[in-house]
């Protein structure tokens, strides 16, 4: 298999405004399993009891969980294989509930020629609520 066929978009094959997207619906073992790899263990997260009498009246997802979705557009899809993740900034605007339809968007904001950088507007959405939101800094490769 040549190595192209195992890249993505190339930085000169970027423009402001495109986007993709990746969702999944958030079960309890993604939870479980996120928990071990993560090592976090904070029972908002895992026992019933105990998220019951918090703010959120249940378990919910790791925030970062939901983040992850995010990098899985960039490393998949938009720029996809190749790109390198540099800078991530996340605002963490509501909870995820198992059960609950992730959506995580990227969106190219701004082209940075000179660095082969892309700045990225990036959002997870339950429905119409968005429940992460950032911008992210991406390396791509280029094709010279």
């Amino acid at each position: 298999m040549a190595m192209d066929e195992l890249n993505g978009y190339y930085f000169e094959d970027l423009s402001e405004g495109m986007t993709d997207t990746f969702g999944k619906t958030i079960t309890d073992a993604d939870i479980c399993i996120f928990a071990g790899v993560s090592g976090d263990t904070n029972p908002v997260h895992l026992n019933d009891e105990y998220a019951k009498a918090t703010m959120f009246k249940g378990r919910i997802a790791h925030g970062m969980l939901g983040a992850a979705l995010i990098s899985a557009v960039f490393g998949t899809k938009l720029p996809g294989p190749g790109c390198i993740y540099v800078s991530q900034t996340l605002k963490f605007k509501a909870p995820v509930k198992v059960g609950d339809t992730l959506m995580a968007r990227v969106t190219v904001r701004k082209l940075i020629a000179n660095k082969k950088f892309a700045e990225f507007d990036t959002v997870c959405t339950v429905g119409d609520k968005t429940v992460i939101e950032g911008e992210a800094l991406i390396m791509v490769p280029s094709k010279g």
